[in-house]
């Protein structure tokens, strides 16, 4: 292995793991990591954790044969990088891509818990990064999320991962969700379940506001349940609310309602019901 780390000058193709400092970073991680992911390892001499974790990191990088790089920070001598990254607590572990951050993990796990975690952003050679994110969606969000970030940083308007990491944010509270969704060109397929997914970002909102009766508790209930992946009650919540004042909200139950369908799509198990029920509620 220490034949392949380098240290200093210009990246090359075939190093697994380099070493870093504070006069190189910029070329060997932000620059490097437009074309490929890097993982940089922030430890210490005297930290013992580092001494397992940093040799399973070198023999899994000079596996993955250049599917992604592990750059090695020595935090004693470069003691602003780790203050510019906050690490506080070593071995740090962070996965760079496209100059951003996009997912970390502090100590040293066991080899099955790393080889799961490179997973999230380093697609498997027989499969594409969108199949792998959307196979990943229900049981890993997070890592869905890391991966269709990756995408977009290749592929700034992919209409797929737009849409699949918008719903995914928006699903889980996050503000950044709705501005996704509104990235969603209008010549895909998906723009209009984009853009009937956008209300759901009001009932979210509502989550943490003071409840003022029954059908504002049942709203905040809802939008709890939502942001909780209990989707199954928030349905009911918000059925309720429908059943006993269509003009709550300005018709906000069945608005939301709706943006949730959009949201959780057609396919989802819960769905159709939920549909059937709300049709049986109306009318």
């Amino acid at each position: 292995m220490i034949g392949e780390v380098k240290s200093g000058g210009a990246p090359t193709a075939k190093a697994s793991v380099i070493e870093v400092h504070e006069r190189n970073f910029d070329q060997e991680v932000l620059a490097r990591s437009q074309s490929v992911p890097v993982v940089i390892d922030f430890w210490a001499p005297w930290c013992g954790p580092c001494r397992t974790l940093g040799p399973l990191l070198e023999r899994l990088a000079a596996e993955a044969r250049g599917a992604w790089v592990l750059a090695k920070v020595n935090i004693d001598e470069n003691p602003r990088l780790a203050q510019a990254f906050r690490v506080q607590s070593i071995p740090a572990v962070l996965a760079v891509h496209q100059g951003k951050i996009v997912d970390q993990f502090i100590g040293a796990l066991p080899e099955s818990q790393v080889r799961a975690w490179l997973k999230r952003f380093v697609p498997e050679p027989s499969s594409s990064l969108l199949d792998a994110a959307k196979a990943l969606e229900e049981r890993d969000p997070e890592g869905a999320i890391a991966r269709y970030r990756l995408i977009l940083g290749e592929e700034p308007e992919n209409a797929e991962a737009l849409f699949a990491l918008g719903r995914l944010l928006l699903l889980r509270g996050n503000s950044e969700g709705p501005a996704t969704l509104r990235q969603v060109p209008a010549s895909s397929p998906l723009f209009a379940r984009a853009q009937a997914a956008l209300p759901l970002a009001e009932l979210l909102a509502e989550r943490d506001a003071p409840a003022e009766g029954d059908l504002d508790l049942r709203y905040r209930q809802a939008a709890r349940a939502v942001a909780s992946g209990e989707y199954a009650r928030a349905i009911d919540e918000l059925l309720a609310i429908v059943a006993r004042d269509r003009a709550y909200r300005d018709d906000g139950a069945r608005k939301a309602l709706l943006a949730l369908f959009a949201a959780l799509g057609d396919e989802h198990p819960l769905v159709p019901g939920a549909r059937r029920r709300l049709a049986n509620t109306l009318f």
